[in-house]
């Protein structure tokens, strides 16, 4: 169960009259000093079980189910500013860009409900904007956990919703660089394959078809070098599915390096490069231990003056230090 969390659930039973109603926009009218979204983080973190079993937030309640819930401790659910060291690469009175590192979550969620972003911006921001809600002030997109690079932060809803729009609008330029198993066998393409919940795994992502939920999403793609056995790939996610990039470049053929979720391997180490002996001293010498993909480059539309804003985030140095060694192991 999730830190913060009280010790003892709330436990009842679903009435006849409220059967139907999704369980989030249920629990969320039983407990008015949370709002849904909290409610919903609660759902995916398994803090919430009926008839004792883990479900979706969209899951229909019937008469007679059995509803346990463990609630925050913090009655508004608001994240506490933390002093988290953040890197700034761009900043005005309308929004900030920052560089993110490995390991770290854009907003709680999913039982993490300290050391995020969002808990960081807290503490270093006096101002942030509200329209993601009180529980993501200032959010207007997302990396993954362990992905690392650019995150743009607005300051005042005005220019939230602007940069927003750009999102939605497709106006957003983003560049990922990726290291990825294997030799793509042409230099440049796209990936047109919808994208949805993984059917068994909750935590995964999954090339669906439509009528089974997928989302459209489309993903360009570019070999920047080859190495034998492996590639260094320069993507332009055209949409921004969860994962999205992830799941394409698996779907063919071709995982992120070091992404246990979808390649099955969390690290590349100096024995997968030279072909050392698992039991050698090689073996222990580890190049990157987190998927390789770095948010590179972004380009987009300054909210208030119009201009064209265009950033580049360093390359980190584990990512520097997986490539370094392909090239001088695995070079052509």
């Amino acid at each position: 169960m999730p830190p913060g969390l009280s010790e003892t659930p709330q436990e009842f039973e679903v009435k006849g009259r409220i059967a139907g109603k999704r369980l989030d926009a249920y629990l969320a009218s039983r407990f008015t000093d949370f709002s849904r979204s909290i409610i919903q983080k609660l759902i995916d973190a398994d803090a919430v079980l009926v008839n004792d079993k883990v479900v979706r937030a969209s899951y229909k309640v019937q008469q007679g189910d059995r509803i346990r819930i463990w609630l925050p401790d913090l009655g508004d659910g608001s994240p506490t500013p933390e002093d988290i060291p953040i890197s700034v690469l761009y900043e005005d009175s309308t929004f900030v860009v920052v560089d993110k590192p490995r390991g770290m979550i854009v907003h709680p969620a999913k039982g993490n409900w300290s050391g995020t972003l969002v808990n960081a911006l807290q503490f270093h921001f006096d101002k942030l904007s509200s329209v993601g809600g009180e529980e993501r002030p200032g959010v207007v997109h997302r990396l993954d956990k362990d992905t690392t690079g650019l995150v743009i932060v607005a300051k005042d809803d005005q220019a939230h919703k602007h940069l927003a729009f750009q999102f939605e609008s497709r106006t957003v330029q983003k560049q990922y660089l990726a290291l990825v198993y294997g030799e793509p066998s042409r230099d440049q393409d796209y990936i047109e394959r919808a994208i949805g919940h993984h059917p068994t795994y909750r935590e995964k992502m999954a090339v669906r078809a439509v009528e089974d939920g997928g989302k459209t999403a489309v993903t360009f793609y570019e070999v920047l070098e080859r190495y034998k056995g492996y590639a260094l790939v320069r993507c332009k996610p055209e949409t921004g599915r969860t994962h999205q990039i992830r799941v394409h470049l698996a779907h063919i053929g071709h995982p992120i390096l070091a992404d246990k979720m979808y390649a099955g391997r969390e690290k590349l180490t100096l024995a997968d490069v030279t072909g050392a002996l698992p039991d050698s001293p090689e073996a222990e010498q580890v190049f990157i231990d987190r998927q390789a993909l770095h948010a590179h480059r972004l380009r987009f539309t300054h909210p208030n003056t119009g201009e064209i804003i265009a950033l580049e985030a360093p390359i980190p140095a584990d990512f520097a230090a997986a490539t370094a060694a392909l090239k001088t192991y695995r070079g052509r």
